[in-house]
């Protein structure tokens, strides 16, 4: 039995697709976003006008085209990304690129970390631990005592992002 993992589906532009029309702002858009591994980065264009080409940070940074990474010209390439850092893509038409039609896809190793609770926050509860008399009910479960005992610890932690 195997399992599928599907991402989140990010269509670049959002409503306006990719296009030099609209003035969409492509690096703000990609600032925005979160994404992860098995996301699909979806390209809608109309492929008389435009295409997507993925290049090296170096050929982003230029608007080249002449070495492409992969190119895509349907006009609804989806594109599943399979490894952390950059992805670059560029519309590969003289003078997109250059106009702003270009854009990074960052996957982070690790998602964004939410900012510690401040100072003015409701504290967390504690709890004291078990007394030696209170594990004596479960001194016959043995090992199934401290799996439990392990996953309430666990839960708490989680709960209260200890």
């Amino acid at each position: 039995m195997s399992t599928v993992s599907i991402g989140e589906v990010h269509k670049v532009g959002d409503s306006a697709g990719w296009t030099t029309i609209g003035n969409v702002d492509y690096k703000q858009w990609g600032a925005t976003k979160n994404f992860q591994i098995c996301d699909v980065i979806v390209f809608e264009y109309n492929p008389q006008f435009h295409n997507v080409i993925q290049v090296t940070h170096t050929e982003y940074k230029t608007c080249n085209a002449s070495f492409p990474i992969t190119t895509h010209t349907t006009g609804n390439d989806s594109i599943t990304i399979n490894t952390y850092g950059h992805h670059f893509f560029i519309c590969g038409v003289p003078g997109h690129c250059q106009a702003g039609q270009k854009v990074d896809i960052n996957v982070l190793r690790t998602p964004s970390v939410a900012p510690p609770p401040s100072a003015s926050s409701s504290p967390v509860p504690t709890v004291p631990a078990p007394s030696p008399n209170d594990a004596a009910p479960f001194k016959k479960l043995g090992w199934l005592s401290l799996v439990l005992q392990l996953l309430f610890v666990v839960v708490l932690n989680a709960e209260y992002n200890l």
